[in-house]
């Protein structure tokens, strides 16, 4: 196949290129481009001495080159992600080469089928606890967004620290959002001041970091004073007790790192999918019965298990279409070492690209009326039909989502207790989104309910 000189792309303003169409609203510029320039399209923005180029990578031909055939070539060396590496740590999310080889030896031990499969009564009390809640809930009226982002901390929170979680809910809940937003800003901004000045933005951001940083080294602490035997199976425990021979241990900073990107990456990401699978479902009231009978009939009055997942398939559906309309990862950044030919296109060395599920999994090529919500695209014997990255929520190739079987159990598990007990009926309509480090509603979603 020929390349071609240059990469097709807007033309954006003289002087700023496209830097206020991504700021305003990326995933609808992306989308945008997809449709006027093909599936490589070249971005400019910033102003003239600040300007960078930005390339993205549609199709799923190209994403899995960009995550898995060529992935040794497109790293995660952007300004983005050393934001997130700053603010979080060099955890799984975030490092490279021998640390990430090394951490992802010594953490996958953690995230067996078997081992995830034991954090399920974590979901399931956590999940009840909430329903709980409901019963009460002012006006039978609760926003999902709200809901789902602290029922998926909670259950995170219980799995990673155990007895602890109380300590620690408090804290994520207030810090979190506070340095996630601080993150992003300097990921997109141009220029930044140094971390160390006192700008009353950095300030805040720092005291949030102190005090989240604070209750997970204490923690892991008195973990490790209390000997192997009293540290139990909670992941944190866990953590702190991987080892081998080739690669050691992880001391107590490494620990905190994966704790803080477990938090990060394994609530977030839940949150979306469950928040908005209860929306969709709202808004379809025939996708909702058929769920809701799957799950009456599976559960029968009862608290599900780990194994009832394989019983619950158009649940599983569900999720999957789910995660196709709103991928928690909307976007997923990269930077090219050397020159690659990517869909008959250039990429130069050093250029910053993205691929992006939230426009690959909309893609006409691979899904017929694409903004439709379907769940039975996912049918069985669907997924044969269709590229591998046609769908990829997860990422892909060597850096795969680690927690994918984590993040599916606790979802199918909440949604079947949720519709077991409640019926849904949406009041907003419509959720603005945008990309944040990952998908944020920029509104509630509301939802009636009523007990079944």
């Amino acid at each position: 196949m020929t390349t071609s000189a240059r990469v097709p792309g807007p033309a954006g303003l003289p002087l700023l290129g496209s830097m206020f169409d991504l700021k305003r609203d990326s995933l609808g510029t992306y989308l945008a481009a997809r449709r006027a320039h093909g599936d490589v399209v070249r971005f400019t923005a910033g102003p003239p001495g600040l300007r960078m180029e930005l390339y993205a990578v549609f199709s799923a031909e190209g994403a899995q080159q960009v995550l898995a055939t060529d992935s040794a070539n497109f790293r995660k060396d952007n300004a983005f992600y050393q934001e997130v590496r700053d603010s979080f740590g060099n955890g799984l999310l975030t490092s490279q080469d021998d640390d990430y080889l090394r951490q992802r030896r010594l953490v996958q031990p953690l995230f067996t089928r078997r081992r995830v499969d034991g954090y399920a009564s974590a979901v399931t009390d956590e999940t009840a606890g909430l329903l709980d809640r409901w019963a009460t809930a002012p006006g039978s009226t609760v926003d999902v967004v709200d809901e789902m982002t602290r029922l998926a901390l909670r259950a995170v929170a219980r799995i990673l620290f155990g007895t602890d979680v109380e300590a620690a809910v408090p804290v994520v809940e207030r810090c979190f959002p506070v340095i996630g937003d601080y993150t992003l800003r300097r990921g997109y901004s141009p220029v930044n001041p140094p971390r160390s000045w006192p700008t009353p933005d950095n300030r805040r951001a720092a005291s949030a970091t102190e005090e989240l940083y604070g209750v997970c080294d204490r923690i892991i602490e008195e973990r490790r004073a209390e000997g192997d035997a009293a540290k139990g199976d909670d992941l944190l425990g866990l953590l702190a007790r991987a080892e081998s021979s080739e690669d050691g241990a992880l001391d107590s900073s490494e620990i905190r790192d994966q704790v803080l990107v477990f938090l990060l990456a394994g609530h977030e990401t839940t949150a979306t999918s469950l928040a908005f699978a209860l929306h969709l479902l709202a808004r379809h009231p025939e996708q909702q019965s058929r769920a809701r009978a799957e799950a009456v009939s599976i559960l029968a009055g009862r608290t599900p298990e780990a194994y009832d997942l394989d019983a619950l398939p158009y649940l599983t559906q569900v999720l999957k279409e789910t995660m196709r309309l709103y991928p928690a990862a909307p976007v997923i950044g990269r930077r090219a070492v050397a020159d690659a030919v990517v869909g008959g296109h250039t990429i130069p060395a050093g250029a910053d690209v993205v691929v992006a599920p939230w426009v690959t999994q909309r893609h006409p090529r691979y899904w017929e009326d694409p903004d439709c919500f379907d769940p039975d695209r996912f049918a069985p014997g669907t997924e044969k039909d269709r590229p591998r990255y046609a769908w990829f929520p997860f990422g892909g190739g060597p850096r795969a989502c680690i927690g994918q079987h984590f993040s599916m159990l606790e979802s199918v598990l909440a949604l079947a207790m949720i519709l077991r007990d409640y019926e849904l009926e949406a009041v907003d309509q419509r959720v603005p989104v945008d990309a944040a480090i990952t998908l944020r509603a920029k509104g509630p979603a509301r939802c009636r309910l009523r007990r079944v």
